[in-house]
């Protein structure tokens, strides 16, 4: 392949500005253009990307130059950090007062019980060495919040089941990283021939990463004074993301992580301000960078590493281990959170239903393979981001059908009107109500549950929109006295 790419070549097109920015937006068309077929699928965006990613690398139509491809690795670092900081908004200490410490129990179970099975599955069945089934067993811990929160807005869902589900997310992803971010610098230690696990090589990246998250909280602190609430819309939303990207930027410099960090400045802003509208603002403003992580991840995807073998894997094949995580993750999964809720005597409809929505991963994995492939280079590290995509591909398309269905079994949604706004069919009398005034009262009930809507307007706009209904009106009462003045 040539430096700027076969087509490129055919084309003429030498400038390094003119690939990069056709790069871009080729990835981004036909990003989006993937999307109208797999939304005939039901299936979700995620997939769509990854799809289209290797439908235009290097092993179908080779259409993007992979040198530009290689120059985009900090779109790693930004969509993972706005991945993370969109986490952190569920993680609200007035939800946590509630229930906690069960919710904790819950979490180091679910998320013990899918990595230790992944281990020992790696390492036994498998044969694959320690270090690179720990790598494994780390990342099995951690779920995708995108998707099952994408999918409680899609049905409305709310109670104790959803509670419960969005805060085990919060809690197992801070576990994963931690676990995560040990095994990555113990696998480069391997790598670089140190013989034995030192202190330093275990406590050294926790130390880093708690520092990371107690400086991802000043951050936090920092963006909520830049936020007053006379700043505009727009303002608003350079300010958070300069405050995003600089972080990266930090956490680039030290060479970690910054997802427990954008988590931790995402959690601190939210409960010192209960301000849920800048997080809705950057969901709008995220896409297309994720559009980006997503497809690119696609590109780089080893498609025909998929039925080799490496010699550092003991000769198995990167779809085996990717087959073999995607089904054992699914048992450990289910399996304890089951025994987590069993222990905190969690209600049945969430004993029986929590594991099927902690499926989904995508997200927060493809990013931490992603980081971990660039930190551990090599054959190693290749293995890692092939295997951790081919096993996300598989999540994305059974795990979003798995949330939605763990909603509707634990009854936190409903499809049925006299479910969603329940009514006394019988008045005072003991006389049953008639049809249409049943209706009435369900209808005026979802008024009430519906927020009061806020002005998105800043103090300024405000007063600029004034001002011109002023000046409209004004000039609206000059046409009308000319006009009667020629009468």
């Amino acid at each position: 392949m040539s430096e700027i790419g076969d087509l490129y070549a055919k084309l003429n097109i030498s400038s390094p500005v003119a690939s990069v920015v056709i790069t871009v937006a080729a990835i981004l068309f036909i990003g989006f253009a993937m999307t109208r077929i797999t939304k005939l699928l039901r299936l979700p965006n995620v997939t769509a990307y990854i799809i289209a990613g290797i439908f235009i690398g290097p092993y179908c139509l080779n259409l993007v130059p992979m040198n530009v491809i290689e120059g985009m690795d900090f779109v790693a670092d930004i969509a993972t950090a706005f991945i993370a900081f969109s986490a952190g908004e569920f993680f609200k200490f007035s939800s946590l007062k509630k229930n906690g410490a069960k919710v904790t129990v819950i979490a180091v179970l679910e998320a013990l019980a899918s990595s230790l099975l992944i281990f020992l599955c790696s390492h036994f069945l498998l044969g694959l060495d320690i270090a690179f089934s720990a790598l494994l067993g780390s990342l099995a811990s951690v779920t995708a919040p995108s998707s099952t929160v994408m999918t409680i807005r899609q049905t409305g869902a709310k109670g104790d089941f959803v509670d419960t589900l969005l805060q085990v997310i919060a809690i197992d992803d801070i576990i994963g990283l931690m676990a995560y971010s040990v095994c990555v610098s113990v696998v480069i230690g391997f790598i670089e021939g140190e013989s034995s696990v030192s202190f330093l090589s275990v406590f050294t990246p926790l130390i880093m990463n708690i520092g990371v998250m107690i400086l991802g909280g000043a951050f936090g602190f920092f963006l909520k004074l830049l936020m007053p609430k006379t700043r505009t819309n727009d303002n608003r939303l350079i300010i958070s993301t300069a405050i995003l990207f600089a972080f990266c930027g930090i956490c680039a410099v030290l060479d970690v992580s910054p997802l427990l960090g954008c988590m931790s400045m995402s959690m601190v802003y939210i409960n010192i301000t209960g301000d849920d509208r800048l997080f809705k603002q950057l969901n709008y403003f995220s896409p297309p960078i994720l559009l980006i992580f997503f497809v690119r991840s696609g590109i780089c995807f080893d498609l025909g590493a998929l039925l080799d073998s490496s010699s550092s894997l003991g000769g198995i094949s990167y779809l085996v281990i990717a087959l073999v995580y995607f089904v054992v993750r699914i048992v450990g999964k289910y399996g304890g959170a089951f025994l987590g809720c069993l222990v905190t005597k969690k209600s049945s409809s969430v004993r029986n239903y929590l594991g099927l929505a902690l499926i989904p991963q995508a997200g927060v994995a493809i990013g931490l393979a992603s980081l971990g492939s660039r930190m551990i280079g090599g054959e190693t590290g290749s293995a890692l981001h092939t295997i951790i995509l081919a096993a996300g591909i598989m999540y994305e398309i059974a795990g979003p059908v798995c949330a939605k269905l763990s909603l509707y079994l634990s009854g936190s949604y409903s499809d049925k009107l006299e479910d969603i706004a329940p009514v006394d069919e019988f008045n005072e009398s003991g006389e049953k109500k008639s049809t249409v005034d049943i209706l009435i009262e369900r209808i005026g009930k979802i008024r009430e549950e519906l927020p009061e809507r806020e002005s998105t307007l800043a103090e300024e706009e405000k007063a600029f929109d004034e001002a011109a209904d002023e000046q409209y009106e004004y000039y609206a009462s000059q046409r009308h006295r000319r006009f009667i003045n020629r009468r």
